[in-house]
């Protein structure tokens, strides 16, 4: 059922009040908008299933914003994020409680981070259509095999999710799942603070200069993006960003010599309106200057005990069956084998159950690993 209007859309959700589960998904368009544009919402309980077309003329989502913030219906998506972060923004809050099926088949040893056609073909024989996946979906009018598509996104998505829950009763893992959940119902993962931008930027080397001037430039370019609604890198690209913070070009004519910034940018509007960034930052106090990151010194010597954290990883994965990158990263690894007490998931919660407490106590000498005598390896 495809749903282009506020009267039919209030009717469907009412059908849906009460309901324990409501499989959700939607289907948007990012490339050339700073938040995404959501051009449908599908959503399907039992028998009941829905495409909702937001771009229909007239209307009101309020209904199924309303319907997704029942604190009694668990929401199931898969790979949740970017579903949440749109109705985030739509609303100003998370339609929590969810149950992400990608986070629970990882969990349940299906795969790292599986994909949905993996988990409709190795969990239900279903092949999905693949031609509707790369489709533009705000064009309209839609086909009807788009639509039939983009429901079983959700019918499927029932019966996927059953059978997760099924399988991590069996096994006891519905706590591990409760446990990454929480963290996506965080209403902090969907904000982004302007003045936090200049984080995600690469910058070689920086002084403590350079970074209050790029985080500046990285308040100013968020702002206009935001209010012209572009991607980040149609503003000004993080390359041309870095380089301005490092150099720091005092008029127009310098600010026309950076690489990866076109001429007419550094003349206009905006070329303006980095050499006001940059004026800020050296009008700030030092002792406002963001930190500089402290160096590490390159890691050495640690490659053995490394070596033996990630047999210990591979032989505790394998017998609770579940992906090795769902437990740890090798970034995790190295601050283990290097680090009196790293803050790493792997140290948290069910990670640690399953491996954290023997990493520790492999490094600290505690317990051992040595081969079977035929392939594997024992754990003593």
């Amino acid at each position: 059922m495809l749903i282009q209007d506020t009267e039919s859309l209030t009717k469907f959700c009412a059908s849906l009040q009460g309901a324990p589960y409501l499989a959700v998904d939607t289907e948007f368009m990012r490339e050339s908008t700073y938040h995404a544009q959501l051009c449908l919402v599908q959503v399907a309980h039992g028998e009941h299933a829905a495409a909702i077309d937001p771009l229909a003329r007239g209307i009101d989502l309020a209904p199924l914003h309303a319907l997704l913030a029942e604190p009694g219906t668990l929401k199931v998506l898969h790979s949740a994020v970017q579903d949440l972060e749109i109705f985030f923004h739509a609303t100003g809050s998370v339609p929590g409680p969810v149950f992400d099926t990608q986070i629970a088949a990882s969990v349940c040893g299906l795969g790292d981070q599986p994909g949905y056609a993996k988990l409709a073909a190795e969990l239900l024989g279903v092949q999905l259509d693949k031609a509707s996946q790369a489709v533009d979906w705000s064009v309209r009018p839609m086909s009807e095999r788009q639509i039939d598509y983009a429901l079983g996104d959700v019918t499927h998505l029932c019966r996927i999710y059953e059978i997760l829950v099924a399988d991590l009763e069996t096994k006891g893992r519905g706590a591990w799942v409760a446990q990454e959940m929480e963290a996506l119902v965080e209403p902090s993962r969907y904000v982004v603070d302007p003045r936090l931008a200049y984080r995600r930027i690469k910058i070689r080397r920086p002084e403590r200069k350079d970074l209050a001037i790029l985080r500046e430039l990285s308040d100013w370019r968020e702002r206009a993006a935001v209010s012209r609604n572009i991607p980040r890198g149609w503003v000004v690209r993080d390359d041309a960003l870095a380089e301005i913070a490092q150099h720091v070009p005092h008029d127009v004519e310098e600010l026309a010599r950076v690489r990866g910034l076109k001429p007419q940018v550094a003349k206009g509007v905006d070329g303006r309106a980095m050499l006001d960034a940059i004026e800020r930052a050296l009008a700030t106090p030092e002792e406002e200057w963001p930190e500089a990151p402290t160096s590490r010194a390159p890691l050495s010597g640690h490659e053995p005990l490394v070596a033996l954290l990630q047999a210990l990883l591979r032989l505790r994965c394998d017998a609770h069956g579940v992906s090795t990158s769902m437990i740890a990263s090798r970034n995790d690894l190295d601050r283990i084998a290097t680090e009196p007490q790293p803050d790493v998931p792997a140290l948290r919660g069910w990670r640690k159950k399953i491996f954290g407490e023997d990493a520790l106590k492999l490094r600290a000498g505690e317990i051992s690993l040595s081969g079977d005598g035929e392939f594997g390896v024992l754990l003593q």
